[in-house]
């Protein structure tokens, strides 16, 4: 890890974490390690490696594009981080490229395959068809489907009484009105 830098973009929420990631990986030629949650306030760390000038210019990148949309907490960029600090930044609770951490993505178990059911052939199946080879076409009779009942003619209403063709007229709003009496001079 000494041949490469690192850099630190800690934001506060996951979406200007995300937008700080990918203003990062399209500005500079840097690898995403991965992103990792503080334990409360929401705050979000994007890690990345690279050489020293494209970390760089990715950490500002990154600053600028999550500043647009939510708050930057702080920026770091170690051109030559200790070997040490390996177990620190490729931790358990880093998650991302291929990282499976402690909210990381749950594998998908492959799905198998339910086996051919086995077609039943009728008594009177010739010998090809008993074999399981398709009949020539002419012997294969053609099926009409069947068509579907048509539904019951709906009843119409029965004639009732017209409506009245004057409408009643639209009610008159409460007012509010004070009291006529002297006006206190």
């Amino acid at each position: 890890m000494s041949e490469q830098s690192l850099g630190l973009i800690e934001t506060l929420g996951l979406a200007a974490a995300v937008t700080a990631a990918d203003a990062a990986v399209k500005s500079a030629n840097v690898t995403l390690v991965g992103y990792e949650f503080a334990k409360g306030d929401g705050m979000t760390v994007v890690k990345l490696r690279g050489d020293v000038g494209a970390v760089k210019a990715a950490v500002a990148a990154a600053e600028m594009a999550a500043g647009r949309v939510g708050r930057v907490v702080a920026t770091r960029v170690i051109a030559r981080p200790a070997a040490g600090l390996t177990r620190l930044i490729d931790s358990a609770e880093t998650v991302g490229c291929g990282r499976t951490g402690a909210q990381g993505p749950v594998p998908v178990p492959p799905q198998e395959e339910a086996p051919a059911k086995p077609v039943p052939t009728p008594p009177d199946a010739s010998p090809s068809e008993a074999s399981g080879a398709e009949p020539a076409p002419e012997a294969t009779p053609e099926t009409v489907p069947e068509a579907a009942p048509e539904p019951a003619p709906a009843a119409e209403p029965e004639p009732g009484p017209e409506p009245d063709p004057t409408p009643e007229p639209p009610p008159v709003p409460y007012r509010l009105t004070r009291p006529k009496g002297p006006k206190g001079r």
